[in-house]
């Protein structure tokens, strides 16, 4: 496949390229039928708007609930949406991606394992029910980038590594955002008349939480990580960072509760200063907020006896742990 050519923020006209992308999609469908999974990312949800505006009732907007969200996000998404005309059905395939995970500690088998789960088990399904023949999804060129220079496999690549998606999942994958980076993105999902709330959204992974837990991804790390995930929201919300997470650490350590050892659960806490997600450098957060994330984490957090902070910028580190 040809070198995506690349369109920066600041020579971006978000109008223009909204008609242009419509235009495409529209020639593209034609009177066929397409589908696409929203997550409530920047990424996903401008591609929904995107796909809305060109093809109307031939756009068929999925929710897919892995298990592996936010706390009530999807229930969130789902009403956001809905308010802004665009009919969301939600699938619950909880129990097929914690079976795609069970077992698994590598992070590129894991990524695969989604990957796999998602395009060819849940949406091959759909495509099959629905009668679909295209798929709608926010590739971004970062995303493209970093899977072609193997830094991590993003789930939602395939032609770039010489995947043919028609071949391989039975569909044609459109990609109206591939010559963008995040930037770009958020002025495209301004200007679609989407809400500050998505268009200023901090980047949440394809793999949701499960790119969060190192090792095995099971219900009940899901759950821990989840709970840690609400409390760095809430403290770190008016950080102004490009993205914030908790990460739960595989090896147990020892803590002291009530003057006994307690073997315990490990969080580690990042805070990133970027632009579009290439380099990042650790926030510089105070150490009374610091303080605070820790005291949370272990008092509401069952099981957490240490929390950390990670100050290595990227590279060599990497934004997401997994």
């Amino acid at each position: 496949m040809a070198k995506v050519g690349e369109i920066r923020a600041g020579e971006l006209n978000a109008q223009e390229f909204i008609e242009e992308k419509t235009k495409e999609i529209a020639s593209v469908v034609r009177d066929g039928l397409a589908i696409n999974a929203l997550s409530g990312g920047v990424d996903s949800s401008t591609v929904t708007m995107l796909a809305h505006k060109a093809l109307g009732s031939q756009l068929k907007t999925y929710f897919i609930n892995n298990g592996l969200m936010r706390e009530d996000e999807p229930e969130a998404v789902i009403s956001l949406f809905t308010q802004l005309g665009v009919e969301v059905k939600m699938i619950n395939a909880q129990d097929k991606f914690f079976n795609a995970l069970k077992g698994i500690t590598d992070p590129e088998q894991k990524r695969e394992a989604i990957t796999q789960t998602f395009y060819k088990d849940v949406f091959g399904r759909l495509v099959q029910e629905s009668g679909a023949k295209f798929l709608l999804q926010g590739t971004i060129l970062t995303d493209i980038d970093e899977t072609v220079a193997g830094i991590k496999r993003q789930h939602n690549v395939f032609e770039q590594l010489g995947i043919d998606p028609q071949e391989a999942f039975g569909y044609r994958i459109i990609e109206p955002l591939v010559q963008l980076r995040k930037d770009g993105v958020r002025k495209v999902a301004e200007s679609l008349g989407l809400p500050q709330s998505v268009f200023r959204r901090m980047p949440f992974p394809g793999p949701a939480l499960s790119a969060r837990v190192i090792g095995e991804v099971t219900p009940e790390k899901i759950q821990t990580v989840r709970l840690a995930t609400r409390i760095v929201e809430e403290e770190l919300a008016s950080s102004g960072a490009f993205q914030y997470m908790a990460i739960l650490h595989r090896d147990r350590v020892t803590g002291v509760r009530q003057g006994k050892r307690d073997f315990g659960l490990q969080i580690e806490v990042r805070c990133w200063e970027s632009i579009d997600a290439r380099v990042a450098h650790p926030s510089r957060l105070s150490f009374d907020i610091l303080d605070k994330l820790a005291q949370r984490m272990v008092t509401e957090v069952e099981g957490v006896v240490s929390v950390t902070y990670n100050i290595a910028p990227k590279p060599p580190s990497t934004m997401e742990v997994v």
